[in-house]
């Protein structure tokens, strides 16, 4: 008899989904191993801003979600879009240049809403609009959500990560904190059957009916990052938890686990220059800086190198924190007037910024070309505010006129003081390349047949991502194939 029916690895939103879907899918006794310890527990989940992309086709259906919203917030009903299976899956293909692994897409839209209910009635979850990130006020001072991707956990990643621990407590699930799996065991058939395991005392090996592998990429890994990313990502910033060395990558690739999806791919946004080298679990998620469409980002040059008003920061940041690590330095500066001040999300007031009455006193404090510098802002200017009226609340069209780069939304003069900046770089979150999964979330191997005894989900998987990714879906699949993981471990070792 084996020691535990499924054995879970990792601590974050996938893992715990896996762990306490097994339990209500046949699995009477499941582990999870925690590689940090419990002071640090939850992965990148605890550093997360909780937010959830999911599709809704009446906007009525978010009030489970969201009771008294409309008393909160007037207008809510008649302002918000429907986000169907067609909008996510446009959004996805969109930023990941139509390279998103089509099963495993299907699968994460599909079943989106009904995994948000799980994780209300089974997860325990509760519910609000990330008001201080993605609500914008428009011109009329209302809030003004995007479709999809506007709901977080209350009290974001700290309470998901708190309130899926407690969950799993509850459901009898057994959790082991200081606790780092080593390698993967298998049976004379093949089927893997249990981990090895180095607690705070011993190197165990623990037997199992079923592993679910959800420990997270490798971007707390310099020597992977150098070796899948390139240059200069050794030398990045890691948003979230500083346990995340592709162990279970690894593990899996040793038995013959196939490497799946954008291997050399990332999520990775604009975060205060002078921020940890590793995520602060006090500041969680307070480090990045996304409002950079209402301004200008200039790189020590001088230059703008991109259009910061491409679109919507939701579906820019994650890979605008690559390219501001890739310019000299990995350093950029982003500048507002004041104007738009109040528009800056409030993540912005966990550090102070550079402040100046003229433009070029505030050039002059920067450490960039300063004659540069004041060339590319002048040109902007004299390029700025064509078509309108400014809107921050939507894709504007305010743009730029014969300069390269152009703006193309948000485009207003810097031409009211006092002026302000503040130095950014970028900040690692999730590596992008994973394992091949089936529906059932079990993984593939290189024979190209699915692995007994083996699943996996959560930033593991493989091919869901490539170039860019969409605010709120990493979440979000995590809990649907997390779900799916444990499901399918749970009844595979009942069944044995």
């Amino acid at each position: 008899m084996s020691d535990f029916d499924v054995i879970v690895v990792g601590g974050g939103n996938a893992a715990c989904a896996a762990a306490v879907s097994a339990r209500e899918n046949g699995a009477k006794r499941v582990l999870l191993l925690e590689k940090a310890p419990k002071g640090q527990r939850g992965g990148n989940t605890h550093f997360s801003g909780a937010i959830f992309r999911f599709v809704y086709n009446h906007v009525n259906e978010l009030d489970r979600f969201l009771p008294g919203i409309e008393a909160e917030y007037p207008g809510f009903h008649s302002g918000v879009q429907p986000y169907d299976e067609a909008s996510f899956r446009g959004d996805l293909m969109n930023v990941t240049n139509g390279r998103s692994d089509p099963e495993l897409s299907k699968i994460l839209i599909d079943q989106s809403y009904d995994t948000m209910v799980w994780l209300q009635e089974s997860g325990k979850m509760k519910f609000e609009p990330a008001h201080s990130v993605i609500g914008v006020k428009d011109i009329n001072g209302n809030y003004k959500w995007p479709k999809g991707a506007f709901v977080r956990i209350e009290h974001e990643g700290v309470s998901l990560s708190a309130t899926w621990f407690k969950t799993a407590e509850e459901a009898g699930v057994e959790i082991r904190y200081d606790t780092s799996a080593q390698s993967l065991i298998q049976d004379s058939t093949g089927r893997v059957s249990g981990v090895v395991a180095r607690g705070p005392d011993e190197l165990k090996a623990i037997s199992a009916g079923a592993v679910v592998l959800a420990c997270g990429g490798f971007e707390t890994n310099p020597a992977w990052r150098r070796q899948y990313l390139g240059d200069p990502w050794e030398h990045a910033k890691v948003r979230g938890s500083n346990f995340n060395y592709g162990d279970g990558l690894k593990m899996a690739m040793d038995i013959g686990a196939m490497p799946w999806g954008h291997w050399g791919g990332c999520h990775a946004t604009p975060i205060n220059a002078e921020a940890p080298d590793y995520g602060q679990r006090n500041l969680t998620d307070k480090t990045n800086r996304l409002s950079y469409p209402y301004g200008v980002m200039i790189n020590i040059e001088g230059k703008r190198w991109l259009d910061e008003g491409e679109n919507l920061q939701s579906y820019t940041y994650a890979k605008y924190g690559g390219s501001i690590l890739k310019q000299p330095g990995s350093l950029a500066y982003q500048i507002f007037d004041s104007k738009v001040l109040h528009l800056l999300e409030p993540r912005y007031s966990t550090s102070e910024p550079l402040k100046s009455d003229t433009l070029e006193g505030l050039v002059k404090q920067l450490k960039v070309n300063h004659t540069e510098a004041m060339n590319t802002i002048n040109a902007y200017n004299e390029a700025a505010g064509h078509g309108g009226p400014f809107n921050p609340a939507a894709l504007d069209g305010v743009h730029t006129e014969g300069v390269t780069p152009a703006k193309t939304n948000w485009a207003v003069k810097l031409d009211t003081p006092p002026y302000v900046s503040y130095p950014v770089t970028g900040g690692i979150t999730f590596t992008f390349g994973g394992l091949k999964i089936t529906k059932d979330g079990q993984v593939v191997g290189s024979d190209w047949k699915p692995m007994a005894g083996l699943y996996t989900c959560g930033e593991m998987v493989g091919g869901l991502f490539h170039y860019n990714y969409p605010l709120g879906t990493g979440l979000m699949s995590g809990a649907v194939f997390g779900r799916i993981a444990g499901r399918s471990a749970g009844k595979f070792a009942a069944a044995m």
